[in-house]
């Protein structure tokens, strides 16, 4: 720790691409279609009261195409994939620290609209395991 994760996909073909690091992968981010979207979902750990996955998404404000309460749901209806992808991408460090399974995971929408500004309990990490994998 400190473990940043930086996940973008591609339009075309589905593809996830996941950074994990010390800090967030800026440069992954910064891309004009990326920051037009902004359908990027980032991560990180705290350590306050224990470990806790803390993902935050943005919903709308910026240079964001479509509405909070549509991007709210796609982003919704991606979450338990993308959760399943930090986990499955840092495998590793799960396997060295079973315990992080118990870690609970808070999910931060960003939004400029304030019934989508929203922090939400989504369970614990280990509740993301793919089924035969560590």
């Amino acid at each position: 720790m400190p473990r940043a994760y930086t996940l973008t996909h591609s339009d075309s073909t589905g593809d996830l691409f996941l950074t994990v690091g010390a800090e967030h992968d800026r440069r992954q981010i910064s891309g004009w279609y990326t920051r037009l979207l902004r359908d990027e979902v980032l991560a990180e750990w705290s350590q306050e009261d224990g470990p806790r996955l803390e993902v935050h998404c943005h919903v709308s404000g910026g240079l964001v195409l479509g509405r909070a309460e549509w991007r709210y749901n796609i982003f919704r209806g991606h979450l338990p994939m993308v959760i399943e992808a930090f986990r499955c991408g840092d495998r590793e460090l799960f396997a060295a620290h079973p315990e992080l399974d118990d870690a609970p995971v808070s999910v931060r929408f960003h939004s400029t609209a304030p019934r989508f500004d929203l922090n939400e309990a989504w369970g614990e990490l280990g509740d993301y395991r793919r089924e035969g994998r560590p």
